[in-house]
């Protein structure tokens, strides 16, 4: 049977079972609507978080672990790591326009509530964040706030979009407006558009250090406290042994009881459960090493057994988790400011871009950069410094110091005006006569040169070329060189008086 295609060109004939094979490799094959392990029946997608599975709730159950005070205070150190860092806008290839309209509306914006509600992300899996935008008028199109909302009004959908779980629609949720929800997650995949939460880390270990503490407050309730025996003769009535039951225990309160004068009360301490006490303890100790190892990375910085060097490691796990967490909180704020761009110059437009830095460091390394670029002639403003070192007006004396025998000199010489444009125009003029000078002392050079290569040629020594040189002074023409040496001379001159009396003027004014 001749095999139905076309030829694609005259030497190569593909047929119909080929296209369709290769039209497949460019197709979404392995899909959720097709995978054997998909049970929500096309309605939504479930958190596929094994806690949250086993426990049968949703995420609220790792908002409850916030109560406990080890976890809340990991949880506190870990945002601040982050909320302590400064952060600014780059323009990389946007327009100026852009560049300072991000940074307005980051400035209007409340930073550290958003990035706390971002570090969110992390330690849920995810969370929604809905952005209000201003109505479109005149001005650009900019948001007026960005707040979280409740991770369990949402959910994802079988192609991972974002749902909304009104009451119109509980099970399967609305569909929601483009640009209307930033959705930061940690280790979000296509398997789990939930990211993963840190927290859920945290579930069993917490569990585990409630139900050994309440084991060991029983025991500290029942070993911690003397034990009072009472004895009472042979054939008391048991009416009797309650009434002096009931004595004893007022006593272990008031340390007061009366008893008949033919009883006996005897204390009795507890002994040997000293081992069997620590065994909780240790429970706990553990519990809480877990706790700090899975929100903070290490436990050295949280135990008191840690030394300083083991301490000093566990800090520099700890900047390598903030950095993971900054660069997350960047994604989320960088979307936004992509977001801005598409509805004020177009999808096509560069966007610039959000940044988190450690300022010490920072203005460690922009420092040394500005001291080398000063050194090798730079002129670097007083704006720039208080831009980039965050000064105010008040921070910076306008006032340069005067050197002594000569007159003070205003900043305005140093960033412009006459004196400078007048100076400027010296330089050139001094530049060009010193350009000349390698020209005009060509006839002075040649013969000297020439003289030098032939006695080299003859091998003669230095003695016999100095016996030369007043043979060789007349061939010289000094003219030219002279005549741009006293040039550069009336320069130079006129130079100083013009520059001193441009400074003097200014420093009257």
């Amino acid at each position: 049977m001749k095999a139905k295609g076309i030829y694609v060109s005259p030497h190569e004939f593909v047929s119909f079972a080929e296209a369709t094979q290769r039209q497949r490799l460019s197709d979404h094959i392995a899909t959720r609507d097709r995978s054997p392990d998909f049970t929500a029946l096309g309605m939504y997608l479930p958190n596929p978080d094994p806690i949250l599975k086993k426990q049968g709730r949703d995420v609220s159950v790792y908002a409850d672990l916030r109560g406990d005070a080890h976890v809340g205070g990991c949880v506190r150190r870990r945002k601040g790591a982050v909320v302590r860092m400064e952060w600014r806008v780059q323009r990389e290839r946007a327009s100026a326009r852009m560049a300072k309209l991000a940074e307005s509306v980051l400035q209007g914006l409340d930073m550290r509530r958003l990035v706390r509600e971002v570090m969110d992300a992390p330690l849920f899996g995810w969370n929604p964040l809905e952005v209000i935008w201003s109505p479109a008028g005149d001005g650009p199109i900019v948001p007026r706030d960005v707040l979280a909302k409740p991770m369990t009004w949402f959910h994802f959908d079988s192609e991972a979009q974002l749902r909304f779980r009104s009451r119109e629609q509980p099970l399967h949720g609305e569909a929601v407006a483009a640009r209307k929800f930033l959705v930061p997650a940690q280790d979000a995949s296509y398997a789990n558009p939930y990211g993963f939460a840190d927290l859920s880390m945290c579930f069993w270990p917490t569990v585990f250090k409630r139900g050994g503490l309440k084991f060991w407050v029983t025991f500290t309730e029942k070993f911690g406290t003397p034990w009072l025996v009472g004895k009472t003769p042979r054939g008391t009535p048991p009416a009797e042994q309650d009434k002096l039951l009931d004595q004893l225990e007022a006593m272990v309160q008031d340390a007061v009881a009366v008893i008949p004068d033919d009883a006996s009360v005897d204390i009795v301490e507890s002994g040997g459960k000293t081992a069997s006490a620590a065994l909780y303890e240790q429970l706990l100790m553990f519990c809480r090493s877990e706790v700090a190892i899975a929100l903070l990375g290490q436990n050295q910085t949280t135990e008191a057994s840690a030394n300083r060097a083991s301490a000093t490691a566990g800090l520099q796990v700890s900047d390598e988790l903030r950095d993971a967490d900054a660069r997350l909180v960047e994604a989320a704020i960088n979307q936004l400011l992509r977001w801005v761009v598409d509805l004020n110059e177009g999808e096509a437009a560069p966007s610039p871009k959000f940044e988190l830095y450690e300022q010490a460091e920072v203005d460690k390394a922009q420092a040394e950069r500005d001291e080398v670029l000063v050194k090798a002639g730079a002129k670097l403003t007083r704006a720039y410094f208080m831009k980039t070192y965050n000064l105010d007006e008040e921070d910076i004396d306008q006032t340069a110091p005067a050197v002594e025998g000569t007159p003070a000199v205003s900043t305005a010489f140093a960033e412009g005006g006459a004196a400078a444009q007048a100076r400027d125009a010296i330089d050139n003029l001094v530049d060009t006569e010193m350009g000349d000078w390698e020209q005009m002392a060509e006839p002075l050079v040649a013969p000297l040169q020439a003289a030098i290569n032939e006695a080299v040629a003859k091998g003669e020594s230095a003695g016999e070329l100095l016996t030369q040189l007043t043979t060789l002074l007349p061939a010289m023409e000094p003219t030219a060189l002279t005549n741009a040496l006293t040039r550069a001379a009336f320069t130079a001159r006129l130079g100083a008086a013009a520059g001193l009396t441009v400074d003097q003027d200014e420093a009257g004014q």
